[in-house]
């Protein structure tokens, strides 16, 4: 789908005019044109610092983040590939440790589309392209790629011998271009598996577990399986993680949410499964403590947004969209709330299915207001109303915006202390950030 990049310096916004022109605006899976691509930039990605690749459906962000902070911890050096990005196109690619900068960002994407233009590349295909050009000049210890869509077919698939490479959670997302059937959508997330490379994997159904089993097998890669290989557990406020070589003893993550636990254990287990890179047991102490992912279960800062609350309440913000994150989010937002009422704001793309994100929270939300996501294709907020009342949220409105939905909360006595959850959509939360004055750094 169109990105609707933009940006504050003139020299960066020139390039991603060029770029949304030259798209075919919307998502192409497929290797040939990004290899194609890479070709004429003298193919950056095969010059990379050892690499550490993650697919996933929901928590790869995550793992990243928990991987970047353990190898910072170690005292190494990592770059960083993500998306989609929230507020500001940088947040996409980070050089060993840094966003980069607008300065170096408008002469790298003018280098790629003056290079590969005519190639009718994808708006992600271009930024996959620009970030391992980018990454291949730029000294580091390590290279994190989070996959895009899928895996199999993604654009960061492109890397002939990873070092590490690892799946999160499983689950349905991106319908149209990976099916519906949970063993198809494994079998297309296993498609980062390479030959003799570790596959390192949380512990998934049994028909699940075999599909990425197969895909492995037929690639060549070895599987290390949660359950098998590795495993871990919360301990009171500990996270216990062991293997067959060592036991490790983590706080809990400073990443709010049942789900962190797991996505932290699978970070330590890649770091622990492959050989090249030196990670102390304090690194990943410290990646418990340290790690952060924007518009996860990230609690606002005072800001413009949060002082429309009403006295006392908690304002927090969540990028969720598919039935896997609402789980987890949704026993993430009861254990903060116990008690407190808990209001919900809703914006969602069209393609998202509204009520596999609504119906988690149906017993427990106090309210549900529902918002546009401006730019995008979204459920009409009158709808997502009426689906939320439908399926037992008694007090469900609409709102023409996040400021009208936050002001036209009940304004309740400070005691309650409310707690209001913004989810269902990364450009809204991107919206939401930007509203506020918190900038991903």
């Amino acid at each position: 789908m169109p990105d609707f990049a933009t940006s504050s310096d003139p020299a960066v916004q020139a390039q991603l005019d060029r770029l949304n022109a030259l798209s075919p605006g919307a998502d192409i899976l497929g290797l040939d044109r990004i290899r194609r691509l890479l070709a004429r930039l003298g193919d950056p990605h095969e010059a990379l610092p050892p690499v550490l690749h993650v697919a996933g459906t929901n928590g790869k962000g995550s793992t990243c983040a928990f991987l970047r902070a353990a190898i910072e911890a170690a005292g190494l050096r990592a770059h960083v590939y993500s998306s989609p990005h929230l507020v500001r196109f940088n947040e996409r690619i980070r050089l060993a440790g840094r966003l980069i900068d607008d300065a170096a960002l408008a002469p790298l994407l003018e280098e790629v589309l003056d290079r590969g233009g005519d190639i009718g590349a994808s708006f992600f295909e271009v930024t996959t392209a620009a970030a391992m050009l980018a990454f291949a000049r730029t000294p580091a210890d390590a290279t994190i790629l989070e996959v895009g869509l899928g895996g199999r077919l993604d654009a960061t698939n492109v890397v002939p011998r990873p070092l590490v490479t690892g799946i999160a959670q499983l689950g349905i997302d991106h319908e149209a271009f990976l099916g519906n059937s949970p063993e198809g959508i494994a079998a297309e997330k296993a498609g980062i598996a390479r030959r003799d490379v570790p596959l390192v994997t949380m512990r998934y159904s049994e028909s699940v577990a075999a599909r990425v089993a197969e895909v492995a097998a037929a690639a060549g890669a070895p599987v290390r399986a949660a359950g098998d290989a590795w495993d871990w557990a919360v301990d009171g406020d500990r996270l216990r993680y062991s293997d067959a070589a060592a036991d490790v003893a983590t706080p809990l993550p400073g990443l709010p949410g049942p789900h962190q636990p797991g996505n932290l254990a699978l970070a330590i287990a890649m770091l622990r499964h492959q050989a090249q890179l030196d990670v102390p047991d304090e690194a990943f102490v410290a990646a418990a403590r340290h790690a952060r992912w924007p518009a996860r279960m990230q609690r606002l800062a005072p800001g413009p947004l949060a002082a429309l609350l009403p006295p006392g309440a908690e304002l927090w913000l969540d990028g969720g969209h598919n039935a896997a994150a609402a789980a987890a989010v949704s026993a993430a937002a009861r254990d903060l709330a116990k008690e407190r009422p808990l209001h919900l704001i809703l914006g969602m793309l069209a393609n998202k299915d509204a009520a596999a994100l609504i119906a988690p929270f149906a017993s427990f939300a106090t309210s549900l207001t529902a918002v546009p996501v401006p730019g995008h294709a979204h459920h009409a907020p009158a709808h997502l109303a009426g689906l939320s009342a439908s399926l037992g949220i008694a007090s469900a409105a609409a709102a023409p915006d996040i400021r009208a939905a936050l002001a036209a909360l009940p304004r309740a006595a400070a005691p309650s202390r409310p707690v209001v959850l913004i989810l269902g959509s990364l450009y809204l939360a991107g919206m939401v950030l930007e509203a506020n004055g918190e900038l991903p750094d």
